[in-house]
Protein backbone atom coordinates (compact mmCIF):
# COMPACT_ATOMS: atom_id res chain seq x y z
CA UNK A 1 0.00 0.00 0.00
CA UNK A 2 1.12 3.18 -1.13
CA UNK A 3 2.15 5.70 2.10
CA UNK A 4 0.26 9.24 1.56
CA UNK A 5 1.81 12.23 0.31
CA UNK A 6 3.83 14.32 3.44
CA UNK A 7 1.94 17.60 3.32
CA UNK A 8 3.36 20.60 2.30
CA UNK A 9 3.56 23.32 4.93
CA UNK A 10 5.59 25.43 2.98
CA UNK A 11 1.85 27.05 0.99
CA UNK A 12 0.19 30.14 2.32
CA UNK A 13 -3.35 28.71 1.69
CA UNK A 14 -1.65 25.04 3.57
CA UNK A 15 -0.76 27.13 6.73
CA UNK A 16 -3.86 30.03 6.68
CA UNK A 17 -6.50 26.36 6.66
CA UNK A 18 -3.72 24.63 9.47
CA UNK A 19 -3.88 28.10 11.50
CA UNK A 20 -8.00 28.41 11.16
CA UNK A 21 -8.57 24.89 11.94
CA UNK A 22 -6.30 25.44 15.20
CA UNK A 23 -8.23 28.62 15.79
CA UNK A 24 -11.49 26.29 15.85
CA UNK A 25 -10.44 23.85 17.94
CA UNK A 26 -8.99 26.51 20.73
CA UNK A 27 -11.95 28.63 20.74
CA UNK A 28 -13.86 24.93 21.30
CA UNK A 29 -12.27 24.95 24.85
CA UNK A 30 -14.49 28.18 26.10
CA UNK A 31 -11.78 30.57 26.88
CA UNK A 32 -12.18 34.30 26.21
CA UNK A 33 -9.98 35.02 23.13
CA UNK A 34 -6.82 32.98 21.29
CA UNK A 35 -4.07 33.50 18.38
CA UNK A 36 -2.65 30.57 16.33
CA UNK A 37 0.97 31.88 14.75
CA UNK A 38 2.31 29.30 12.35
CA UNK A 39 5.70 29.29 10.37
CA UNK A 40 7.32 26.75 8.06
CA UNK A 41 10.05 27.29 5.66
CA UNK A 42 12.67 25.27 3.54
CA UNK A 43 15.84 25.79 2.53
CA UNK A 44 20.18 24.76 1.50
CA UNK A 45 23.06 25.84 2.95
CA UNK A 46 26.36 25.05 1.12
CA UNK A 47 30.17 25.71 2.58
CA UNK A 48 33.37 24.79 0.93
CA UNK A 49 36.75 25.43 2.31
CA UNK A 50 40.38 25.36 1.00
CA UNK A 51 38.43 23.82 -2.81
CA UNK A 52 36.37 21.28 -1.42
CA UNK A 53 32.86 20.85 -0.47
CA UNK A 54 32.66 21.28 3.82
CA UNK A 55 28.74 20.98 4.68
CA UNK A 56 25.64 20.68 2.91
CA UNK A 57 22.15 21.43 5.24
CA UNK A 58 18.93 20.38 3.77
CA UNK A 59 16.61 22.36 6.47
CA UNK A 60 13.18 21.87 6.36
CA UNK A 61 11.19 23.59 10.23
CA UNK A 62 8.11 24.37 11.21
CA UNK A 63 6.30 25.59 14.19
CA UNK A 64 2.67 26.62 15.48
CA UNK A 65 1.93 28.39 18.47
CA UNK A 66 -1.23 28.54 19.99
CA UNK A 67 -2.02 31.45 22.92
CA UNK A 68 -5.18 31.45 24.76
CA UNK A 69 -6.57 34.10 27.30
CA UNK A 70 -8.93 33.42 30.29
CA UNK A 71 -10.16 35.64 33.20
CA UNK A 72 -7.32 37.95 32.32
CA UNK A 73 -4.60 34.81 32.36
CA UNK A 74 -2.69 33.66 29.62
CA UNK A 75 -1.68 30.33 28.07
CA UNK A 76 0.99 29.50 25.87
CA UNK A 77 1.97 26.48 24.04
CA UNK A 78 4.23 25.74 21.44
CA UNK A 79 4.92 22.19 18.96
CA UNK A 80 6.01 21.01 15.54
CA UNK A 81 4.12 18.42 15.25
CA UNK A 82 1.20 19.20 13.02
CA UNK A 83 -0.53 15.62 14.07
CA UNK A 84 -4.27 15.96 14.44
CA UNK A 85 -3.39 14.20 18.39
CA UNK A 86 -0.26 16.99 18.66
CA UNK A 87 -1.98 19.55 17.90
CA UNK A 88 -4.73 19.05 20.25
CA UNK A 89 -2.67 17.89 23.08
CA UNK A 90 -1.04 21.80 22.12
CA UNK A 91 -4.65 23.42 22.22
CA UNK A 92 -5.05 22.06 25.67
CA UNK A 93 -1.96 22.85 27.30
CA UNK A 94 -2.65 26.45 26.77
CA UNK A 95 -5.65 26.66 28.63
CA UNK A 96 -4.07 24.54 31.40
CA UNK A 97 -1.22 27.14 31.38
CA UNK A 98 -3.76 29.96 31.62
CA UNK A 99 -5.57 28.75 34.08
CA UNK A 100 -2.55 29.03 36.32
CA UNK A 101 -0.96 31.88 34.81
CA UNK A 102 -1.07 35.31 36.96
CA UNK A 103 -3.87 38.15 35.69
CA UNK A 104 -2.41 40.71 33.35
CA UNK A 105 -5.31 43.55 32.83
CA UNK A 106 -3.18 44.55 30.33
CA UNK A 107 -3.11 40.88 28.37
CA UNK A 108 -5.45 39.72 25.12
CA UNK A 109 -5.93 40.42 21.77
CA UNK A 110 -5.28 43.47 19.03
CA UNK A 111 -8.56 45.30 19.35
CA UNK A 112 -9.99 44.41 15.74
CA UNK A 113 -10.05 47.96 14.48
CA UNK A 114 -6.35 47.82 14.25
CA UNK A 115 -5.97 44.43 12.69
CA UNK A 116 -5.17 43.94 8.82
CA UNK A 117 -8.18 44.02 6.69
CA UNK A 118 -6.49 43.69 3.00
CA UNK A 119 -3.45 41.71 2.76
CA UNK A 120 -1.13 43.45 -0.13
CA UNK A 121 1.08 41.56 -2.41
CA UNK A 122 4.66 42.50 -1.40
CA UNK A 123 6.65 40.32 -4.08
CA UNK A 124 8.42 38.72 -1.61
CA UNK A 125 8.48 35.13 -2.62
CA UNK A 126 11.08 34.82 -5.41
CA UNK A 127 12.94 30.84 -5.00
CA UNK A 128 16.00 30.19 -6.25
CA UNK A 129 15.97 26.99 -7.95
CA UNK A 130 19.95 25.87 -7.52
CA UNK A 131 20.31 22.46 -6.13
CA UNK A 132 23.33 21.10 -3.61
CA UNK A 133 25.51 20.74 -6.89
CA UNK A 134 24.99 24.01 -8.48
CA UNK A 135 25.21 25.80 -5.18
CA UNK A 136 29.02 24.44 -4.57
CA UNK A 137 29.98 25.03 -8.11
CA UNK A 138 28.76 28.91 -6.71
CA UNK A 139 30.74 28.94 -3.77
CA UNK A 140 34.03 27.12 -5.22
CA UNK A 141 34.20 30.14 -7.71
CA UNK A 142 33.38 32.77 -4.65
CA UNK A 143 36.56 30.69 -2.89
CA UNK A 144 39.05 30.54 -5.79
CA UNK A 145 38.50 34.58 -6.38
CA UNK A 146 38.90 35.60 -3.41
CA UNK A 147 42.35 33.41 -2.72
CA UNK A 148 43.67 34.71 -6.30
CA UNK A 149 43.07 38.25 -5.05
CA UNK A 150 46.69 38.35 -3.38
CA UNK A 151 49.31 36.08 -2.78
CA UNK A 152 48.74 36.84 0.88
CA UNK A 153 45.07 35.32 1.21
CA UNK A 154 46.50 32.14 2.74
CA UNK A 155 43.60 30.16 3.40
CA UNK A 156 40.19 30.15 3.26
CA UNK A 157 37.61 30.46 5.99
CA UNK A 158 34.66 29.17 4.02
CA UNK A 159 32.62 30.15 1.41
CA UNK A 160 29.15 29.50 1.43
CA UNK A 161 25.65 29.61 -0.42
CA UNK A 162 22.71 29.82 1.12
CA UNK A 163 18.65 30.06 0.09
CA UNK A 164 15.48 29.56 1.76
CA UNK A 165 11.97 30.00 1.73
CA UNK A 166 9.48 30.18 4.47
CA UNK A 167 5.43 30.79 5.19
CA UNK A 168 3.77 32.47 7.85
CA UNK A 169 0.50 31.98 8.60
CA UNK A 170 -1.23 33.97 12.01
CA UNK A 171 -5.09 33.91 12.91
CA UNK A 172 -7.03 34.93 16.02
CA UNK A 173 -10.49 35.03 17.23
CA UNK A 174 -11.74 38.52 16.49
CA UNK A 175 -12.09 36.91 12.67
CA UNK A 176 -8.66 37.89 11.06
CA UNK A 177 -6.59 35.49 9.23
CA UNK A 178 -3.53 35.82 7.17
CA UNK A 179 -0.73 34.33 4.99
CA UNK A 180 2.18 35.02 3.35
CA UNK A 181 5.93 33.81 1.76
CA UNK A 182 8.87 35.26 1.18
CA UNK A 183 12.41 34.23 0.41
CA UNK A 184 16.01 35.32 1.40
CA UNK A 185 19.29 34.07 0.02
CA UNK A 186 22.96 34.98 0.25
CA UNK A 187 26.54 34.16 -1.00
CA UNK A 188 29.54 35.47 1.24
CA UNK A 189 33.16 34.56 2.01
CA UNK A 190 35.15 35.24 5.18
CA UNK A 191 39.19 35.06 3.95
CA UNK A 192 42.32 35.20 6.10
CA UNK A 193 45.22 36.93 4.80
CA UNK A 194 49.15 37.50 6.58
CA UNK A 195 52.09 39.37 6.41
CA UNK A 196 55.51 39.70 8.79
CA UNK A 197 52.86 41.89 11.14
CA UNK A 198 50.40 39.30 11.94
CA UNK A 199 47.23 37.29 10.57
CA UNK A 200 43.65 39.41 9.86
CA UNK A 201 40.55 38.38 8.86
CA UNK A 202 38.10 39.71 6.06
CA UNK A 203 34.63 38.87 4.60
CA UNK A 204 32.16 39.79 2.57
CA UNK A 205 28.59 38.37 1.59
CA UNK A 206 25.78 39.88 -0.79
CA UNK A 207 22.42 39.08 0.51
CA UNK A 208 18.91 39.53 -1.55
CA UNK A 209 15.33 37.95 -1.71
CA UNK A 210 15.44 37.99 -4.87
CA UNK A 211 18.82 35.85 -6.82
CA UNK A 212 18.82 37.35 -9.62
CA UNK A 213 20.05 40.49 -7.38
CA UNK A 214 23.17 38.70 -5.75
CA UNK A 215 26.36 39.82 -6.10
CA UNK A 216 28.48 37.90 -8.48
CA UNK A 217 29.91 35.39 -6.50
CA UNK A 218 33.36 35.82 -7.95
CA UNK A 219 32.98 39.78 -6.91
CA UNK A 220 31.93 38.62 -3.74
CA UNK A 221 35.16 36.76 -2.84
CA UNK A 222 37.51 39.09 -4.54
CA UNK A 223 35.93 41.97 -2.34
CA UNK A 224 36.40 39.80 0.95
CA UNK A 225 40.31 39.21 -0.43
CA UNK A 226 40.83 43.32 -0.91
CA UNK A 227 39.08 43.68 2.81
CA UNK A 228 41.26 40.82 4.23
CA UNK A 229 44.23 42.56 2.59
CA UNK A 230 43.48 46.16 3.48
CA UNK A 231 43.40 44.92 7.13
CA UNK A 232 47.53 43.51 7.53
CA UNK A 233 49.42 45.25 8.96
CA UNK A 234 47.07 46.72 11.64
CA UNK A 235 47.97 48.18 14.95
CA UNK A 236 46.84 50.05 17.90
CA UNK A 237 46.99 53.64 18.10
CA UNK A 238 47.62 56.08 21.24
CA UNK A 239 44.52 56.98 23.35
CA UNK A 240 42.89 60.10 21.96
CA UNK A 241 39.78 61.12 20.58
CA UNK A 242 38.94 61.51 17.10
CA UNK A 243 36.03 61.20 14.63
CA UNK A 244 34.24 58.34 14.23
CA UNK A 245 32.98 56.86 10.80
CA UNK A 246 30.93 53.97 11.36
CA UNK A 247 31.02 51.96 8.11
CA UNK A 248 27.15 51.55 6.74
CA UNK A 249 27.07 48.06 8.10
CA UNK A 250 28.29 48.49 11.17
CA UNK A 251 26.26 52.02 11.54
CA UNK A 252 23.27 49.58 11.04
CA UNK A 253 24.09 48.61 14.20
CA UNK A 254 23.79 52.10 15.89
CA UNK A 255 20.27 52.57 14.59
CA UNK A 256 19.46 49.27 15.97
CA UNK A 257 20.21 50.41 19.53
CA UNK A 258 18.08 53.61 18.83
CA UNK A 259 14.94 51.42 17.81
CA UNK A 260 15.78 49.36 20.75
CA UNK A 261 15.27 52.21 22.71
CA UNK A 262 12.04 53.43 21.43
CA UNK A 263 10.15 49.92 21.53
CA UNK A 264 7.21 49.81 23.67
CA UNK A 265 8.98 47.21 25.97
CA UNK A 266 11.95 49.36 26.53
CA UNK A 267 9.96 52.30 27.52
CA UNK A 268 7.00 50.48 29.81
CA UNK A 269 9.98 48.67 31.21
CA UNK A 270 11.68 51.89 32.60
CA UNK A 271 14.75 50.24 31.08
CA UNK A 272 15.46 52.88 27.84
CA UNK A 273 18.23 55.93 27.30
CA UNK A 274 15.50 57.91 25.79
CA UNK A 275 12.78 57.22 28.59
CA UNK A 276 10.14 59.52 27.77
CA UNK A 277 11.56 60.90 25.00
CA UNK A 278 8.70 61.44 22.53
CA UNK A 279 9.03 64.56 21.05
CA UNK A 280 12.35 65.16 21.58
CA UNK A 281 15.08 65.21 19.68
CA UNK A 282 17.20 62.20 19.54
CA UNK A 283 18.71 63.18 16.18
CA UNK A 284 20.18 65.71 14.42
CA UNK A 285 17.28 68.14 12.47
CA UNK A 286 18.81 67.20 9.69
CA UNK A 287 17.82 63.66 9.64
CA UNK A 288 14.82 62.06 9.73
CA UNK A 289 13.85 57.89 10.59
CA UNK A 290 11.20 56.07 8.42
CA UNK A 291 9.37 52.46 7.95
CA UNK A 292 8.47 51.41 4.86
CA UNK A 293 6.73 47.88 5.51
CA UNK A 294 4.64 47.52 2.16
CA UNK A 295 8.42 48.43 -0.02
CA UNK A 296 7.90 45.54 -2.82
CA UNK A 297 10.34 42.60 -2.63
CA UNK A 298 11.80 44.80 0.63
CA UNK A 299 14.02 42.67 2.46
CA UNK A 300 11.29 43.23 5.92
CA UNK A 301 8.84 43.67 4.44
CA UNK A 302 5.13 42.40 5.95
CA UNK A 303 1.64 42.90 5.18
CA UNK A 304 0.80 42.82 9.42
CA UNK A 305 2.67 42.44 12.50
CA UNK A 306 2.49 39.21 15.04
CA UNK A 307 -0.43 40.88 16.50
CA UNK A 308 -2.04 40.74 13.05
CA UNK A 309 -2.17 44.45 12.82
CA UNK A 310 -1.81 46.42 9.75
CA UNK A 311 1.70 47.68 9.40
CA UNK A 312 1.63 51.46 7.59
CA UNK A 313 4.58 53.68 6.39
CA UNK A 314 5.17 55.92 9.41
CA UNK A 315 8.21 58.63 10.18
CA UNK A 316 9.50 57.18 13.11
CA UNK A 317 11.87 60.15 13.68
CA UNK A 318 10.87 63.41 11.73
CA UNK A 319 13.37 66.55 11.48
CA UNK A 320 15.25 64.75 14.34
CA UNK A 321 12.16 64.59 16.79
CA UNK A 322 11.06 61.38 18.31
CA UNK A 323 7.14 61.44 16.97
CA UNK A 324 6.05 57.48 18.07
CA UNK A 325 7.02 54.32 20.02
CA UNK A 326 7.38 51.07 17.99
CA UNK A 327 4.17 49.62 19.93
CA UNK A 328 2.76 45.49 20.11
CA UNK A 329 -0.70 45.20 21.16
CA UNK A 330 0.30 44.61 24.84
CA UNK A 331 2.87 47.41 24.81
CA UNK A 332 0.38 50.01 23.70
CA UNK A 333 -2.21 49.10 26.54
CA UNK A 334 0.62 49.44 29.01
CA UNK A 335 1.55 53.01 27.61
CA UNK A 336 -2.21 54.02 27.08
CA UNK A 337 -1.61 54.30 23.52
CA UNK A 338 -2.52 52.46 19.69
CA UNK A 339 -0.23 49.65 18.67
CA UNK A 340 1.99 50.81 15.87
CA UNK A 341 2.01 47.54 13.82
CA UNK A 342 5.62 46.76 15.08
CA UNK A 343 4.96 43.72 17.03
CA UNK A 344 7.89 41.55 16.39
CA UNK A 345 9.82 44.60 15.25
CA UNK A 346 10.45 47.11 12.24
CA UNK A 347 10.08 46.66 8.65
CA UNK A 348 12.65 48.54 6.21
CA UNK A 349 14.11 51.68 8.33
CA UNK A 350 15.21 54.17 6.45
CA UNK A 351 17.81 56.76 7.77
CA UNK A 352 17.91 60.11 5.67
CA UNK A 353 20.88 59.64 3.41
CA UNK A 354 23.37 62.43 2.54
CA UNK A 355 24.67 62.74 -0.62
CA UNK A 356 28.47 62.15 -0.19
CA UNK A 357 29.86 58.73 -0.49
CA UNK A 358 31.93 57.30 1.87
CA UNK A 359 35.41 57.58 0.22
CA UNK A 360 34.35 61.28 -0.40
CA UNK A 361 33.44 61.75 3.41
CA UNK A 362 36.93 60.24 4.47
CA UNK A 363 38.28 62.59 2.02
CA UNK A 364 37.07 65.30 3.70
CA UNK A 365 38.11 64.76 7.07
CA UNK A 366 41.77 65.97 8.59
CA UNK A 367 42.10 63.01 10.84
CA UNK A 368 39.81 60.46 12.19
CA UNK A 369 38.47 56.92 12.81
CA UNK A 370 36.71 54.63 10.05
CA UNK A 371 35.28 51.99 11.95
CA UNK A 372 34.53 48.68 9.68
CA UNK A 373 34.14 45.94 12.60
CA UNK A 374 33.07 45.90 15.94
CA UNK A 375 33.55 43.34 19.07
CA UNK A 376 31.59 42.98 22.15
CA UNK A 377 28.87 43.96 23.95
CA UNK A 378 29.64 46.90 25.80
CA UNK A 379 26.32 48.46 25.38
CA UNK A 380 24.04 49.45 28.70
CA UNK A 381 20.40 50.14 27.06
CA UNK A 382 19.13 51.44 30.36
CA UNK A 383 22.23 54.22 30.74
CA UNK A 384 23.23 54.43 26.98
CA UNK A 385 27.05 54.06 28.14
CA UNK A 386 28.45 52.30 24.65
CA UNK A 387 32.12 50.94 24.94
CA UNK A 388 33.01 48.24 21.95
CA UNK A 389 36.19 46.75 20.44
CA UNK A 390 36.98 48.14 17.19
CA UNK A 391 38.77 47.61 14.45
CA UNK A 392 39.32 49.56 11.26
CA UNK A 393 41.41 52.45 9.69
CA UNK A 394 43.17 55.37 10.88
CA UNK A 395 42.56 58.34 8.23
CA UNK A 396 44.81 61.35 7.98
CA UNK A 397 44.42 64.23 5.68
CA UNK A 398 41.85 62.45 3.69
CA UNK A 399 43.58 59.43 3.27
CA UNK A 400 43.66 55.97 5.56
CA UNK A 401 47.15 55.78 6.70
CA UNK A 402 47.35 52.35 8.21
CA UNK A 403 44.88 49.29 9.74
CA UNK A 404 44.19 49.40 13.12
CA UNK A 405 42.66 46.93 15.74
CA UNK A 406 42.89 46.08 19.07
CA UNK A 407 41.59 49.36 19.98
CA UNK A 408 38.08 50.51 22.38
CA UNK A 409 35.42 53.37 21.17
CA UNK A 410 33.35 54.68 23.84
CA UNK A 411 30.57 57.21 24.69
CA UNK A 412 26.97 58.07 25.28
CA UNK A 413 24.41 56.84 22.63
CA UNK A 414 22.57 59.42 23.24
CA UNK A 415 25.46 62.11 22.69
CA UNK A 416 26.68 60.34 19.77
CA UNK A 417 23.35 60.03 17.84
CA UNK A 418 23.23 63.66 18.62
CA UNK A 419 26.57 64.23 17.23
CA UNK A 420 26.01 62.79 13.93
CA UNK A 421 27.41 65.23 11.44
CA UNK A 422 26.80 63.75 8.88
CA UNK A 423 25.24 59.96 6.85
CA UNK A 424 26.87 59.04 3.48
CA UNK A 425 24.98 57.91 0.06
CA UNK A 426 26.20 54.22 0.53
CA UNK A 427 23.11 52.68 1.49
CA UNK A 428 22.69 49.16 1.46
CA UNK A 429 19.02 48.13 0.09
CA UNK A 430 19.58 44.35 0.94
CA UNK A 431 19.83 45.39 4.48
CA UNK A 432 16.35 45.98 6.90
CA UNK A 433 18.27 49.15 8.38
CA UNK A 434 19.23 51.50 5.76
CA UNK A 435 21.80 53.73 6.13
CA UNK A 436 24.62 55.22 5.39
CA UNK A 437 27.75 55.09 6.47
CA UNK A 438 27.59 57.66 9.78
CA UNK A 439 30.07 60.39 11.09
CA UNK A 440 29.99 61.21 14.95
CA UNK A 441 31.85 64.64 15.40
CA UNK A 442 33.49 62.59 18.27
CA UNK A 443 34.49 59.84 20.69
CA UNK A 444 37.26 58.46 22.82
CA UNK A 445 39.50 55.91 21.82
CA UNK A 446 41.33 53.75 24.11
CA UNK A 447 44.65 52.49 22.44
CA UNK A 448 48.08 51.70 23.36
CA UNK A 449 48.09 54.42 25.95
CA UNK A 450 48.35 58.51 26.61
CA UNK A 451 49.06 60.66 22.98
Amino acid sequence: MNKPLATDYNVPETLDTLACDVLERATAQGVDAAEVAISAGEGLAVTVRDGACETVEHERDKSLAVTVYLGGRKGSATTTDFSGDALAETVAAARRIAEHGEVDEHAGLAAAEFLARDIPDLDLDHPWDIDAERAIALALDCERAALAHDPRIRQSDGASVNRYRGTRAYANSHGFHGAYRGTRHSISAVMIGADDAGMQRGYWYSSNRRPELLEDAAAIGRTAGARTVAKLGARRIPTTALPVVFENRVAAGLIGHLVGAISGGAQYRRASFLLDALGEAVLPAALSLSERPHLPAGPASAPFDSDGVATAPKTIIDGGRLTTYLLSAYAARRLGRTPTGNAGGTHNLLLTPGTRSLEEMIASLDRALLVTDLMGFGVNAVTGDYSRGASGFLVERGERVHAVEEITIAGNLKTMLLGITEVGSDIDASASVQTGSILIDRMTIAGSGDD
